[in-house]
């Protein structure tokens, strides 16, 4: 059925009316994508399925469409919409737009070309649209016995390509972060003259870009996370002993001055964003302080870094940690009397899960990062002898088996995501 009819949303005799405004009420949808038509309402059926929803490719202002949650199922199988080379709240059609509230309505109008579409009813206005995932990362920097400066660019689908030569000071046992939406940063680490503070600015290409003198502390086997949708944050590590304090940096790239940590001082540790891209925190985690340790510190979307957690899971150093399933996170390898093959996931609330026996070859030292907008990959590092292999983490958490690695082997390597482009 489609064409106005009238009344209520729902009548007794379970035939759907007509919308405010005039608007036609078309067939209930029940696939997995639809492109619709301004003037109209629909009913979206989202019990077996996810629904994209592609809004037409020009808009004038006052058109209206209304989407209804048919079955209340939208907590289950959510919509995402394609504003379709339009805004929607005034940002681009690269950023995410979903609603996943069972029983929600959502009345969308068209203001201009500037803001877009606008939610004039919706119960989740202030979290749609939200930023688009990281597509693709690279491996830089790192070990082969000693420091050296090159990169590998892995695309959307995992694979990883040849050695680029590097550009910056060669060092090792350095962390990377994405920042602002699409770009990377790589800082601190070590090289044959001692611990050093200074950046590497990625582009949402991948070219890293020349050395930035650091400010802060010069240290290295610190953690790095993006915190706060689009800036970052390096913490803990060490200089001439382990120390507890963390550097923000903001979303042009800026690296600000120390802060003074909370939380245990330790060296080797690691760091993830979790929670989703809107909720924009991080964890810390794992490390060594004398002895390996097996506890977090939470990173709240301001960047402050909590007291800490006592951990769940084996205490070890020389481990990585990187999103993935778009709001959690995994902890993966290490050392700890030996190299070790084990993971933790960490749910979207920031709880850090026991031991999972690991898929891959026991390694510490490997670099970690989001990819393909929900997934991770772990690469290179150091079972003995430096290794250029890399394992595939799905949207579930589920590590694969080794892939044959591409480019220098080596250990203490960084990783980072970067481009919102697959």
């Amino acid at each position: 059925m489609s064409g106005p009819v009238a009344n209520n949303v729902f009548r007794s005799s379970g035939v759907i009316a007509s919308a405010a405004g005039g608007l036609s009420w078309q067939d209930v949808v029940t696939a997995s994508t639809v492109t619709v038509s301004a003037g109209n309402g629909y009913p979206i059926n989202t019990t077996s399925n996810t629904c994209t929803i592609t809004l037409p490719s020009s808009a004038e202002a006052g058109d209206q469409i209304i989407f209804i949650d048919y079955a209340r199922t939208w907590g289950t199988y959510k919509i995402i919409i394609d504003s379709n080379g339009l805004n929607y709240q005034g940002e681009d059609d690269t950023y995410i737009v979903e609603y996943d509230t069972s029983g929600q309505t959502v009345s969308i109008v068209y203001s201009d070309a500037t803001v877009g579409w606008i939610p004039e009813s919706d119960v989740d206005v202030t979290d749609a649209p939200t930023p688009p995932h990281t597509q693709k990362a690279l491996f830089a920097y790192g070990s082969t016995g000693s420091s050296v400066s090159l990169s590998n660019l892995v695309n959307s689908s995992g694979v990883v390509a040849s050695d680029v030569t590097g550009v910056g000071t060669a060092r090792d046992s350095l962390p990377g972060a994405g920042y602002g939406t699409d770009k990377a940063i790589f800082a601190y680490g070590t090289t044959s003259g001692g611990n050093v503070s200074m950046s590497n600015l990625v582009s949402n290409s991948g070219v890293v870009a020349s050395d930035v003198t650091g400010v802060g502390t010069a240290r290295r086997g610190l953690g790095a996370a993006e915190y706060g949708t689009d800036k970052a944050i390096f913490a803990y590590g060490f200089t001439s002993g382990n120390v507890s304090m963390s550097n923000l940096v903001t979303n042009v790239g800026v690296i600000g001055t120390d802060v003074t940590g909370v939380g245990s001082a330790r060296r080797y540790i690691t760091a993830a964003s979790y929670g989703g891209v809107a909720a924009g925190t991080a964890i810390c985690g794992y490390g060594y302080i004398g002895s390996n340790v097996s506890l977090t510190n939470l990173v709240n979307n301001s960047g402050v870094v909590a007291t800490d957690t006592t951990g769940v899971g084996t205490g070890r150093h020389d481990l990585n940690a990187a999103g993935y399933g778009t709001d959690k996170a995994i902890f993966a390898y290490g050392y700890s009397g030996g190299y070790l093959s084990m993971s933790n996931l960490v749910s979207s609330s920031g709880v850090v899960a026991s031991d999972v026996s690991g898929v891959g070859t026991a390694r510490a030292g490997a670099g970690a990062a989001l990819y393909g907008g929900d997934k991770a990959i772990f690469g290179y590092g150091d079972t003995g002898s430096v290794t250029a292999i890399t394992n595939l983490v799905n949207n579930s958490g589920v590590v694969a088996a080794d892939v044959s690695g591409v480019g220098t082997a080596r250990s203490a390597v960084a990783a980072a995501g970067y481009s919102l482009s697959a």
